[in-house]
């Protein structure tokens, strides 16, 4: 999949939407590098639970993370129609395991709802809100707030 980013004015952002299960999430997309269909991982011993292993991209070595297991969902059983999309976080470049991508959004601040307060200590911590969009509520996830330095360098 190949998009052009667009000059898209103060205010205004481009997200790309994914699915995990029924859920709907969203990342900025200047974090993503590609997307790509599943390839089977490589597992790593003493990774941690979420990290599926590694596969072989075009000659680097990239850990492949499940990211519904990361968000506290239940672990993903990849199939031929989930997709890794390959994302910058921090100084890294990681695999993250996605049912499908479904969109690519752009939005402004305005579209951007603040984080429920019922939300737990660790959904605050990645979520940075809520867009209340087409009758669809797609969570906002900021992915450096996934990884702490220590878990990307261990991947």
């Amino acid at each position: 999949m190949s998009y052009a980013v667009k000059n898209l004015g103060p205010g205004n952002r481009e997200l790309i939407a994914f699915r995990i299960g029924d859920q709907e999430f969203c990342v900025n997309v200047m974090s993503v590098r590609e997307i790509r269909g599943w390839t089977k991982a490589t597992p790593l011993p003493h990774a941690p639970n979420y990290v599926m292993g590694v596969i072989n991209l075009r000659g680097a070595v990239l850990p492949i993370m499940d990211l519904s297991l990361r968000l506290g969902m239940k672990p993903a059983e990849p199939t031929a129609r989930h997709v890794i999309i390959v994302a910058q976080v921090k100084s890294r470049i990681v695999g993250l395991l996605v049912n499908a991508v479904s969109d690519i959004l752009t939005v402004t601040d305005d579209n951007i709802q603040p984080t429920p307060e019922v939300s737990s200590d660790l959904e605050k911590q990645y979520a940075r809100g809520i867009l209340a969009i087409e009758n669809r509520m797609i969570c906002l996830i900021e992915l450096s707030a996934l990884f702490n330095d220590t878990e990307s360098e261990a991947a």
